[in-house]
């Protein structure tokens, strides 16, 4: 048998406890994802308005923003998979719970108390798979932890409105705890492989602070927030902009980018891991712009689900490339700090581009202006990742 010199083979990626986070992952987002359409239609029906269905969404995001911070000290006090468990079971009564609110200021407190697992668990998720990632092939195995998230984005809803049809809100809301408890009972398999050394963890922990930014993925967050304003745009307006349009394949257009998204992150990571974070975003932002360049554009059906697929492929292989890069500029005692400060401005980035974007329509009496804005934060992220690779090689 001949070997070549120097020549390792690769780390396993693909272990028993990566692979139950990458499904418990999946079945989080599925029970997340269901109500993504069908929560609105239970506040319409327990008497809420337009403003109050805005609330019920609004003060979900909120709240996980507020729970995330507190993750690292939290897992610094108690071991984090427990943490995670603790997370789903908020998530889990909080979602079989939601029945039982008939006025919308007790649906109200319910979706904070949701806000709050989705915060924790989300935060633990990744820093677990971080933990059963090889550091050689962390891009690699970011990208597939992401498959299953991206895959329910687009079988969620219609599942959620599928399991409407067939029953009524209880058997809704009752399906969803179902596929928690399910995500719970998976979790219990998973076995974390943390390389934290035994001084760090005989140090004292410090006293709970309230930590929203990780400096030191302060750039990272910067620019996962531009691409949240992008998709901002995407997920609040582009319904509106197809009606204007003359569009009518808005349920394809998801499903396109959710596709092109899956595929991309089959090999995007394995090109993270190669030539690190710079060419990556900056390539595969070109190709996000090219997207919504086309869909300002856009005259048919056809250019609609073009620009569709080269949107996806531009934020599926960016959202986990970011992500990856944000786990690897800390050690791993502050993984949670470094995920927690990234999934804040990402969703902090969907807000401000929602209600900014929003004014703009309005102003300019068009939902096409929302996309040159949108084009506008993709210029400033090349911008700034051209900066970053400049830099890196000077």
């Amino acid at each position: 048998m001949i070997t070549i010199a120097n020549q390792r083979p690769k780390a396993k990626l693909w272990s028993r406890s990566f692979t139950f986070v990458l499904l418990a992952n999946a079945f989080l987002f599925l029970a997340f994802e269901m109500l993504a359409p069908t929560l609105p239609l239970y506040v319409s029906s327990i008497g809420g308005e337009a403003t109050q269905i805005g609330l019920v969404t609004g003060i979900f995001v909120i709240s996980a923003i507020l729970i995330r911070p507190f993750t690292g000290i939290m897992a610094m006090k108690m071991d984090k998979k427990y943490l995670l468990v603790i997370g789903i079971a908020i998530g889990a009564l909080a979602t079989g719970g939601y029945y039982l609110a008939t006025e919308v200021w007790a649906l109200v407190l319910i979706r904070i108390l949701h806000g709050f697992g989705f915060g924790i668990t989300t935060t633990y998720f990744t820093t677990i798979a971080a933990e059963n990632i090889p550091k050689e092939r962390l891009g690699e195995g970011i990208g597939y932890f992401g498959v299953g998230e991206t895959t329910m984005v687009s079988v969620g809803p219609l599942v959620g409105v599928m399991f409407l049809e067939i029953w009524d809100f209880k058997g809704l809301f009752m399906s969803g705890m179902a596929f928690m408890l399910l995500t719970l009972l998976i979790t219990l398999f998973i076995s974390r492989k943390s390389t934290v050394s035994k001084s760090l963890e005989k140090k004292p922990t410090p006293a709970i602070q309230f930590k929203l930014i990780e400096k030191r993925v302060l750039f990272q967050s910067i620019l996962i927030a531009l691409i949240g304003i992008a998709a901002g745009g995407i997920m609040s307006f582009i319904a509106l902009f197809a009606i204007e349009k003359g569009l009518d394949q808005v349920a394809l257009f998801f499903t396109v980018v959710a596709l092109a998204g899956l595929v991309v992150r089959l090999f995007s990571g394995r090109m993270y891991d190669r030539f690190g974070p710079g060419l990556m975003l900056i390539l595969f932002g070109l190709v996000a712009m090219t997207g919504l360049v086309l869909l300002v554009f856009v005259q048919n059906d056809v250019q609609f689900l073009i620009a569709a697929f080269l949107y996806g492929i531009g934020f599926g292989a960016i959202f986990p490339a970011i992500q990856a890069w944000c786990i690897s500029s800390v050690e791993e005692h502050e993984h949670e700090n470094a995920v927690a400060s990234f999934f804040n401005f990402f969703d902090i980035g969907i807000g401000i581009g929602a209600m900014a974007l929003g004014i703009v329509a309005q102003v300019y009496n068009t939902y096409a202006a929302v996309f040159y804005i949108s084009i506008g934060a993709y210029v400033l992220f090349l911008l700034l990742s051209i900066f970053y690779v400049k830099r890196r090689t000077a």
